[in-house]
C-alpha cells in the first residue's frame, strides 16, 4: 500500500515518471495492436483463413478488455508501480515464450496471446493514475496529453518494424521484439517509477463511490460515443484514398502516417488549452461540435467534392482524437483518488468496445450504400454526446 503523504507542490520526478509511463503504454501498445502488421506473412507461414487470421488479431485485446477493471481495482489498493511491472512482465515472458517456442495449435497461440493482453492491461490504469496523482491540475491536462501519445507511437512503432522482421524471422519471431520492449519498460517502471504519493481529497473530491450519480455513467458514454469518429477516419481513411481516388497505398500511406502524427500533437494541444481554461469537459464539447463537422464535410466531400474528403480527414486525423486524453483527466478527476484506477479501466473498457465495433458496423454501413451515407450516419454519433457531455456537473465542483 502506498504511503499516506502530502505530495510535494512540483516534484522534479514527476517528468521522468511521465517519460516512464509513455515508453511502458508505447510497448504494452506495440504488441496490443500490432498483431495486424503481420497479418500477410502470418496467412502464408500458417495457411490461415481472414477468419482465423481475425481471432489471432483479437486475441490480445480480448485480453486487455477482459483485465481493464480488475488491474483498476488492484492499482487502487496496492498503487501504480508494483501492477504495472507485473501486468508488463508478463507480456513481455508471454510473448517472448511465443517468439521462442511457437506452438503448433492456433488455440494455444490464442490463449497466449490473451494472456498476454490480460498482462499488458495494466499499464492502461496504472500510467494515467500515475499522472493523476504526480501532477496537479493545472498541469495535468498537458501531461494527459503527452501520455495520450503512446498508443499512435506504438502503433507506429509496430507498423515500420514489424511487417520488415517478418518477412526475415517469421512472424512471432517478429512480434517477440514487442515482448522484449514489454520487458525493458518492465524494468524502467521498477527502477524510475514510484507511486503516487497520497494527498488529501481536493475540495469538492468524491470520496465514495463516484457511480452513485449518473455523472461518470454520461462522462463514459460521451467519450465512447467520441471514439466512433476516431476509427471511421483509422479504418477507412486509406481504403477510401485508394479505391475511391485511385491514390498509390505507399503515397496515401505516408498521408495517413503523417496525419496521424499530427493527431498524437493534437492532443499535447488540447491537453495544453483544457489546463489553461480550466475545464476538461468544455473543450471536450466543443470538440464534439467539431468532429460532427467533419464526418458531414467529408460525406458531403465525398459525394461531390473529394478535395474536401480529403482535407476532412487530414483535419479529422487531429480533431477526432483530441479528446481522448481530456476524458481520462476528466474521469479520474471525477472518480476521485480513490476510485480512479477504477474509473479508468471502465472507461477504457467502453472506448475499446466501441472501437472494436465500429469498423465492421460502419463498413456494412458503406458496402450497402456509400462513403457519404456512412459518415453521415458517424456524424450522429458526436453530436449525440454534445448533448450527453456533463459539463454542468464540472463547473458545479
Amino acid at each position: 500500500m502506498s504511503t499516506e503523504t502530502s505530495a510535494p507542490a512540483r516534484p522534479r520526478r514527476r517528468w521522468a515518471i511521465l517519460v516512464v509511463g509513455v515508453l511502458a503504454q508505447t510497448a504494452a501498445s506495440s504488441f496490443v495492436y500490432g498483431i495486424p502488421f503481420l497479418v500477410p506473412t502470418l496467412r502464408d507461414e500458417r495457411a490461415l483463413s481472414l477468419a482465423q487470421v481475425g481471432i489471432v488479431v483479437a486475441a490480445p485485446t480480448t485480453g486487455l478488455l477482459l483485465a481493464l477493471v480488475a488491474w483498476g481495482f488492484v492499482v487502487d489498493r496496492v498503487g501504480e508501480r508494483v501492477p504495472m511491472a507485473t501486468g508488463l512482465a508478463v507480456a513481455g515472458l508471454v510473448v517472448g515464450g511465443v517468439a521462442l517456442e511457437t506452438p503448433s495449435s492456433l488455440v494455444t497461440i490464442v490463449v497466449l496471446l490473451a494472456v498476454g493482453g490480460l498482462g499488458a492491461a495494466s499499464v492502461n490504469a496504472a500510467s494515467g493514475r500515475l499522472i493523476m496523482g504526480w501532477f496537479s491540475a493545472d498541469e495535468r491536462g498537458i501531461a494527459m496529453g503527452i501520455r495520450q501519445t503512446a498508443q499512435p507511437l506504438g502503433v507506429a512503432l509496430a507498423a515500420l518494424v514489424l511487417p520488415v522482421l517478418a518477412t526475415t524471422q517469421g512472424p512471432f519471431v517478429a512480434l517477440g521484439w514487442t515482448g522484449l520492449a514489454c520487458l525493458l519498460a518492465a524494468g524502467l517502471v521498477v527502477g524510475i517509477a514510484q507511486d503516487a504519493p497520497r494527498r488529501p481529497p481536493e475540495p469538492h473530491e468524491p470520496t465514495g463511490n463516484p457511480y452513485r450519480t449518473p455523472t461518470l455513467y454520461r462522462l463514459h458514454a460521451a467519450s465512447a460515443l467520441l471514439v466512433l469518429p476516431q476509427f471511421a477516419i483509422s479504418a477507412f481513411a486509406l481504403e477510401y484514398l485508394v479505391r475511391e481516388l485511385g491514390w498509390s497505398p505507399g503515397v496515401a500511406g505516408v498521408f495517413v502516417a503523417v496525419s496521424q502524427i499530427a493527431g498524437a500533437a493534437g492532443r499535447i494541444a488540447t491537453g495544453w488549452w483544457s489546463d489553461r481554461v480550466g475545464s476538461r469537459l468544455r473543450p471536450m464539447r466543443q470538440l464534439a461540435v467539431a468532429s460532427a463537422l467533419v464526418m458531414l464535410g467529408f460525406a458531403a466531400g465525398s459525394v461531390w467534392v473529394p478535395v474536401i474528403a480529403v482535407a476532412g480527414i487530414a483535419v479529422g486525423a487531429i480533431v477526432t482524437v483530441a479528446d481522448n486524453g481530456l476524458a481520462f483527466v476528466s474521469t479520474a478527476e471525477m472518480a476521485g483518488q480513490a476510485w480512479s484506477g477504477r474509473a479508468l479501466g471502465v472507461q477504457n473498457t467502453t472506448q475499446n468496445i466501441v472501437a472494436s465495433l465500429a469498423p465492421p458496423v460502419l463498413g456494412a454501413i458503406i458496402g450497402a450504400t456509400s462513403y457519404g451515407v456512412g459518415f453521415t450516419a458517424a456524424a450522429l454519433a458526436p453530436l449525440a454526446a454534445i448533448a450527453v457531455t456533463p459539463v454542468r456537473a464540472e463547473r458545479r465542483s
